[in-house]
């Protein structure tokens, strides 16, 4: 029997629940081809700024024993350039697209909110208001409601179509950042970016990272991106994706349960690009364990009393 693995993220009608978090699906066209994305229900872009940038100097990646420090610096080569260089991607994309892009002053990220407005066929915008690899790109904007209200304020007024919010875990009070999230009209909560970590270079006894600290993904991250999902699900009423350390149709299936209309992977495309195939498909396992009917009656079922 096959089982229904339809979601549904606002407007956004997705047939697996599974989609590569920004900074891991590669933009060569092979990658966007029907065969290539089995499983897989959307694909988000990598960081798209205003301007191009270079991204960190140095060491970038960093394994450790359950997951991986990555210090990219949003390299990218800028709205105007990805609107030249992948439109035509994007519109032949098989599966909606998602434009992360890097919440930058409210002028700068409104220019780059118009310039993708005009990129036909992207679903929605992913705004990073967490990114903890460029000092002051992110980080500011999402630690505290106040700021992050700011952020989707000016993103809702630049952005007619569907807007999700890509959080901070750093932050001390996730539920009220979540909640100002939506009250200033976000359609998606992602929970939520990486974590920071930092590693020591024991051959030369300094920082591995010139920026000291980087973002740590992977299976260790996951107990805490499951609370994560866990709280801001019980915060708001849009959709949530959970996003943190899902490398197994398990862990998937727990964020679901949870609450979460979808989720990201990041580290497991890295190990393996077929990652998402086998995610989904794992989950009809867990589908008929709870004697669901479809992935939509597991979400948020660890919720419900009774269940």
């Amino acid at each position: 029997m096959n089982i229904d693995l339809r979601m549904e993220v606002g407007k956004i009608k997705l047939e697996w629940p599974v989609i590569p978090a920004s900074g891991v699906w590669p933009y060569e066209e092979d990658f966007w081809r029907a065969e290539r994305l089995a499983g897989i229900g959307a694909v988000c872009t990598k960081a798209i700024s205003l301007r191009p940038r270079s991204g960190n100097r140095g060491i970038r990646i960093w394994e450790t024993p359950a997951g991986v420090l990555n210090s990219i610096g949003l390299q990218n080569v800028g709205a105007k350039g990805f609107a030249e260089k992948y439109s035509e991607q994007v519109k032949g994309c098989p599966v909606p697209v998602i434009a992360n892009v890097v919440m930058e002053s409210a002028e700068e990220t409104a220019e780059t909110l118009s310039i993708l407005q005009d990129t036909a066929l992207i679903a929605a915008a992913e705004l990073n208001i967490s990114c903890p690899n460029v000092d002051g790109d992110g980080m500011a904007w999402g630690m505290e409601p106040s700021g992050a209200a700011a952020a989707v304020r000016a993103a809702r007024k630049a952005w007619k179509g569907e807007l999700w919010v890509k959080m901070t875990p750093q932050s001390p009070c996730p539920q009220e950042v979540a909640r100002a999230i939506e009250g200033e009209g976000a359609d998606a909560i992602v929970a939520a970016n990486t974590w920071l970590g930092m590693a020591m270079d024991m051959q030369s006894g300094k920082p591995a990272f010139d920026r000291v600290v980087a973002g740590l993904s992977g299976p260790a991250v996951f107990p805490l991106a499951l609370r994560l999902v866990w709280q801001v699900c019980g915060a708001v009423n849009i959709p949530v994706i959970g996003c943190g350390g899902v490398t197994a149709a398990s862990d998937a299936a727990a964020m679901i349960l949870a609450g979460a209309s979808a989720v990201e992977v990041g580290t497991a495309f890295f190990r393996d690009l077929n990652a998402g195939a086998e995610i989904s498909r794992g989950l009809e396992e867990y589908v008929s364990r709870y004697s669901c009917s479809s992935l939509k009656d597991l979400k948020g079922l660890a919720r419900r009393e009774g269940a």
